[in-house]
């Protein structure tokens, strides 16, 4: 439904007035007023996720940038807060203070977000990495299932049942596997900018297994056990590639034609006989 709106005149409008920004040296200034428009809306809207998934869409379709969608939903998350900030306004007065001490947490934690990953533009990292993991997904559609459900069901699952066992268990086990994550991105960041600080061996992932430094080996086994690619049509030819010839079997293959339709064609051979 979209594609069919926002074409023509109506998206090159839309395009150039939301992705818009401001002449030199006041080109920082869009994201900003970006993020403010993101607060408003959302806080005229007293959801953020009716924000979000307004657009999400339109990025989807070409509309928004990914660039201006980052400070829309970094305000979204800012203008959710005032439904929490109006509720506890809205308390008794011997629970008031608790209530907005909540709201006001919950506040200042998006704020702070705000702060550590926009407010720096080389902190944006969120853009990059968005980039990365749909160029990942638009060729392993799979990802993005294992990401659903290793985000936000096993992973908070093992937090939680770590904590249960106590401080103790948790930073046992929890601090080695952080500390081996943030070295390994650590390792990848130097082997694609400074190859050079790093060991012989250690330039390239080349010497793992396979299955560790690739996807490839994964989305074969996907592949195999997912019975939905069993059924996939075969790519369609390269252009100016020459066509496989038929098969002398496929007239046998074919259904045959019904008494009515042989009768049409035997009229119809008689009607040109008798015009010859």
């Amino acid at each position: 439904l979209l594609n069919s709106v926002l074409r023509g005149r109506v998206a090159r409008a839309v395009r150039t007035v939301i992705n818009a920004d401001f002449p030199f040296p006041l080109g920082w200034l869009g994201g900003y007023l970006a993020l403010l428009a993101g607060a408003g809306l959302t806080f005229a809207l007293q959801s953020s996720s009716v924000f979000t998934a307004a657009i999400v869409p339109l990025m989807g379709v070409g509309v928004i940038s990914l660039d201006r969608a980052y400070p829309l939903l970094l305000g979204s998350n800012i203008g959710t807060t005032t439904t929490a900030l109006l509720a506890a306004l809205a308390s008794p007065a011997d629970r008031m203070l608790s209530a907005l001490q909540v709201a006001l947490i919950h506040f200042f934690f998006n704020l702070a977000g705000i702060l550590l990953w926009y407010l720096v533009p080389a902190l944006r990292l969120p853009i990059p990495l968005a980039r990365h993991f749909g160029a990942v997904t638009a060729r392993y559609r799979w990802v993005a299932g294992v990401y659903l459900l290793l985000g936000f069901l096993l992973l908070p699952l093992a937090a939680f049942g770590l904590s249960l066992a106590g401080g103790t268990v948790l930073a046992a086990v929890g601090g080695p596997l952080v500390g081996l994550v943030l070295l390994i991105i650590l390792v990848t960041v130097l082997q694609r900018h400074r190859p050079a600080w790093l060991p012989a061996r250690l330039r390239s992932w080349a010497w793992l297994p396979l299955w560790l430094h690739s996807l490839e080996p994964w989305d074969r086994l996907v592949t195999r056990c997912c019975p939905c690619n069993a059924r996939r049509a075969p790519p369609p030819p390269a252009p100016g590639a020459q066509l496989p010839a038929a098969r002398p079997e496929a007239r046998a293959c074919a259904p045959p034609r019904s008494r009515a339709s042989r009768g049409t064609a035997a009229v119809t051979r008689t009607l040109t006989q008798r015009s010859q």
